[in-house]
């Protein structure tokens, strides 16, 4: 098949009632997906076109999609603090859904002298074991005076050579570039660092040295060394590769009663202010709300004050796994003489019958990012998440999300998650949020029960003045739909109303175990995500789903 070819479930000619009320069927997507085997596996040119029938289509109407569970934050024996090996994570992914996955090894001179070679042999062994999965080699980035990002890219011939030369030549960690404090010499210096390497990848996709890169920033608060400034400055710098940041962060499992000591916190955000955090935030930023990052739990908060600008910045969860809670695995012995630095590569694990630490879940088993696409392969997956259509769940909240924002009375399907509708001052939209409620018990036993969506919308108005603005004044929840006991596919339809100046809408909701007002007050927020009390955090009990916006440009605003 060619790029310009078109399987039937991609071709607009297509008949809407012939296809899954979801839009293309997930299963149908896969299935063809192996009639074409190694085609799509190794990310060929035999994908099918990631925009089929786009150019055909109404203006402000996006296409039927299909979404791919996945995960973009996985360590293994190659991460100097992890354990397990790439056919151990592949087949949990497997076991638990996901549809691609993305290693990312943390940067350090064993794995830039050793690992990534050694790692992508394992990938290539992983590919062939898993031919339905899609698997990425990546790389978390030690940022220059900030965090960590997951930096990846397709299969191509350049694959790792471009995430070894990116390592060597901007990694925080590896240069000594880490320091970014307000009282720190370098730190002008190190984050004119960051904002290069970003550029750097732009253009080896630009030179088409390789086909595509994307760069998500990871648990983002954690340590509050990701400024808001800084944020805006990777997304700047080339909006086409930095395209969002967790905003539920791994370690999920980190405050199971019991487990890993009172103080503990969901995502290990167990930390203080330092000297290297942005002084700006408060001490409440540093804590998870209901699992997710302060910076997206936070109606009118700092994902909103960027999504204000009128620009998408996308969030994610994943799972970082490190090592997986009640697991009976620890790391092999060393051989006489080796170590990390010298290897690249840890001992592979070895199973001990007993329960070993840990704060987190296998890919796939709690956290979940689902991203539309328009065919199956690399390249698709990645276009969806440079679009924006993505919506994430954790515990297996829904089987299946769709949003639809159009004109009161059009016919189209309108458009999605990270799309944008123009529109006339007093226009009548209609949003449609089709649920699909879980059909089975998720990994826990317990069968997920949907009890809200609530509807959140906020004003544009464009570029912030202060880069360290981390508040949206005029973001709230305007909406909120009690969803308890409806099972199956049903549809909501929220009816807007477009005014003087354009504005976006984003959705959320939750199990309703656990919720309280918002940490801007109940005016903004009524029934919010809420920290939980330090070691008790039972993941299963406060589950909760999010999804990117959609835009709507008003005409003359």
């Amino acid at each position: 098949m060619t790029e310009q070819q078109l399987p039937a479930w991609a071709d607009p000619s297509v008949s809407p009632a012939a296809l899954d009320p979801q839009g293309v069927s997930r299963r149908g997507l896969l299935r063809r997906a192996g009639l074409f085997g190694a085609a799509f596996a190794l990310g060929s040119a035999a994908t099918p076109a990631l925009a089929a029938g786009d150019s055909g289509r109404p203006a402000d109407e996006d296409p039927r999609l299909a979404y791919l569970v996945g995960d973009h934050h996985i360590h293994s024996v190659y991460s100097h603090d992890a354990k397990y090996t790439f056919s151990q994570l592949a087949a949990a992914g497997a076991k638990y859904g996901l549809d691609w996955m993305v290693f990312t090894e943390h940067s350090n001179f064993g794995h830039a002298d050793f690992g990534a070679a050694l790692e992508h042999q394992e990938i290539l062994k992983a590919r062939a074991e898993n031919p339905r999965q899609l698997i990425f080699q990546g790389l978390e980035w030690y940022i220059p005076a900030a965090e960590h990002c997951t930096v990846f890219t397709p299969p191509g011939r350049h694959e790792v050579d471009l995430l070894t030369r990116f390592e060597r030549a901007y990694d925080g960690k590896l240069l000594a570039y880490d320091k970014g404090g307000p009282g720190d010499a370098d730190t002008a210096r190190n984050e004119a660092h960051a904002v290069k390497a970003i550029k750097w990848l732009a253009e080896q996709r630009r030179s088409g040295y390789v086909d595509d890169v994307l760069v998500l920033a990871n648990h983002p608060l954690r340590l509050g060394i990701d400024s808001p400034h800084e944020l805006r400055a990777w997304r700047d710098a080339a909006p086409e590769i930095m395209i969002g940041m967790e905003g539920a962060p791994g370690a999920q499992g980190a405050a199971i009663p019991g487990r890993r000591g009172a103080t503990s916190i969901r995502g290990e955000y167990e930390n203080k202010p330092s000297a290297q955090s942005w002084p700006g935030y408060p001490a409440d930023a540093y804590l998870t709300y209901g699992g997710f990052d302060w910076a997206t739990a936070t109606v009118g908060g700092l994902w909103d004050s960027m999504l204000a600008e009128g620009r998408l910045f996308s969030i994610t969860t994943n799972s970082d796994a490190h090592r997986i809670v009640f697991d009976t695995w620890r790391n092999g012995d060393w051989p006489a003489g080796q170590n990390f630095d010298n290897t690249g590569k840890l001992p592979d694990p070895v199973n001990t019958d007993t329960a070993q630490p840990g704060s987190d879940f296998w890919p796939g088993q709690f956290s979940r990012t689902h991203v539309g696409v328009t065919g199956y392969g690399y390249r698709a997956v990645m276009a969806g998440l440079r679009a924006g259509r993505v919506w994430l769940d954790h515990g297996h909240l829904l089987d299946g999300l769709e949003v639809r924002l159009k004109r009161e009375h059009d016919r189209g399907r309108g458009v999605t998650l990270g799309g944008r509708l123009r529109v006339r001052k007093g226009e009548k939209l209609t949003l449609d949020i089709t649920v699909t409620t879980a059909s089975r018990p998720n990994p826990q036993g317990v069968p997920p029960e949907p009890a809200h969506v609530d509807v959140i919308r906020g004003a544009v108005r464009g570029p912030v003045t202060d880069r360290d603005t981390w508040k949206a004044p005029d973001t709230r929840v305007v909406r909120s739909q009690d969803v308890s006991g409806r099972t199956g596919t049903y549809t909501l339809r929220v009816p807007l109303t477009a005014g003087d100046e354009s504005f976006y809408v984003r959705l959320r909701g939750s199990d309703g175990n656990r919720n309280g007002p918002g940490y801007l007050g109940a005016s903004v927020d009524p029934h919010g995500p809420t920290p939980h009390a330090p070691g008790d955090g039972d993941p299963w009990a406060d589950t909760w789903f999010y999804t990117n916006p959609v835009f709507v440009d008003v005409e003359g605003a």
